[in-house]
């Protein structure tokens, strides 16, 4: 099947120049996140407005690293360009530019507005090929104060996927083109001694299950998670992918929660010459209301560096998107420790560039049937489409096994009986 059609709006390079705006000291201490005095509300027709910082700058060279974007699909550009009473035809960006701090105080805004920015997207044909919509200088707040931003639009296609049900329940995988839906794969949520990476025989690992047994015990899933597997086959039942638990989630003593100093594991896998090949590892504890991960590519199985892709924090009440996208700002920016770690970075930012994925993640006691987004580029081959498809379910998988530990799992990710497996 044909990926979607995707478009996303890249609004950044912001910075400010003024004769008559001097920052004091006291500017400077009200802003929050960063130490600029200014920051920007970007809003686009009915999506949620979006914020940047923007810095004061005396030359032209310096401007600021936030990249703002939005994501629309067809309808979404299609609702655009709708006709009404209060609306034009083409559609139109709108900057805010305020000083001050973000947020409200006393049910009012903190940040004093300067000005605003009005462009113009002209979104006829640029599904297809690259737009530049604005690059440059605008006044803004009066003739001594102007703006620099670039806004672009960038075709974005991706393959969308989305579980039948919830992973722990071993749904089938469709993918979604438009009105079809047809099934792409399978999936097997087992308990597993996460030691086992053999794949014995590719057709036949489908619920290679444990190499022990497992005994139900309330005691035991009151003291650690562990063992959870999920294996994706695709529909001639060959395994393509899996998520493996490899670090228990355990509660830290006195707290009843995963901390993120011990935090739990899983190993992300890709079937390789008859075994299983670490492809990524995911991490996740719990923060006080969110569901704190990280996820590292594992680009060398003999010991080359791991290198951070996305690190973030999802609401544990509303759930929200695991994402990796290099244009994000939660895409991390390490610095490389040694030149084989700076040259492994290099070529896995070279390759994951831009958008690569998103996955929806339930909030907690919300059933959660994972949508997937995979950036075209991305994906060669099956084995390719199944392994963002695992890390989709590892994250969702996620946040059940970060829930409090005074509270009880679902049966389907309790073990109920004993489980053996024979070779």
């Amino acid at each position: 099947m044909d990926p979607c059609p995707f478009l996303r709006i890249l609004v950044g390079n912001l910075a400010l120049k003024s004769s008559a705006l001097i920052p004091s000291k006291s500017a400077f201490s009200l802003v929050h996140p960063s130490s600029s005095p200014f920051f920007c509300k970007i809003k686009l027709g009915n999506f949620p407005s979006q914020f940047a910082t923007v810095p004061l700058v005396p030359q032209e060279t310096h401007t600021s690293d936030d990249v703002v974007s939005f994501t629309l699909t067809r309808k979404d550009i299609e609702k655009l360009g709708e006709k009404s009473l209060f609306s034009t035809k083409e559609p139109r960006l709108q900057i805010l530019v305020y000083t001050g701090r973000r947020g409200r105080s006393c049910g009012f805004s903190a940040g004093k507005l300067l000005g605003r920015v009005t462009v113009g997207l002209d979104l006829k044909g640029a599904e297809g090929r690259a737009c530049v919509f604005h690059n440059g200088w605008v006044s803004v707040g009066g003739e001594s104060s102007q703006l620099y931003l670039s806004v672009r639009a960038e075709p974005d296609p991706r393959f969308v996927f989305q579980f039948g049900g919830e992973p722990e329940c071993s749904p089938q995988v469709f993918q979604i083109q438009g009105n079809l839906r047809q099934p792409v794969f399978t999936c097997k949520f087992s308990f597993r001694n996460s030691g086992d990476r053999s794949l014995r025989s590719r057709s036949s690992i489908s619920e290679a299950s444990t190499s022990r047994s497992w005994f139900s015990s309330k005691d035991e899933d009151s003291k650690e998670r562990k063992g959870w597997s999920i294996t994706i086959h695709d529909l001639s039942g060959c395994p393509v992918a899996a998520a493996s638990m490899t670090n228990p989630f355990v509660p830290s003593p006195g707290s009843g929660r995963v901390k993120r100093s011990n935090p739990g594991a899983w190993l992300i896998l890709r079937p390789e010459d008859g075994t299983w090949k670490p492809w990524g590892r995911l991490e996740a504890w719990r923060e006080l209301d969110g569901l704190g991960h990280r996820f590292e590519l594992l680009p060398d199985a003999t010991g080359g560096p791991a290198v951070p892709l996305a690190s973030s924090t999802l609401s544990t009440k509303k759930g929200g998107k695991f994402t990796i996208d290099s244009s994000s700002r939660n895409f991390p920016a390490t610095t490389p420790r040694c030149a084989c770690e700076s040259g492994t970075r290099s070529w896995v930012e070279s390759v994951y560039r831009g958008f690569v994925m998103s996955s929806t993640v339930g909030g907690e006691g919300r059933c959660s049937t994972p949508e997937v987004e995979v950036g075209v580029k991305h994906v060669t081959c099956t084995e390719d489409a199944a392994a963002f498809v695992a890390l989709a379910a590892a994250m969702d998988l996620s946040m059940d096994a970060c829930k409090l530990f005074s509270q009880k799992l679902r049966k389907e990710l309790r073990r109920q009986q004993s489980e053996e497996f024979v070779v």
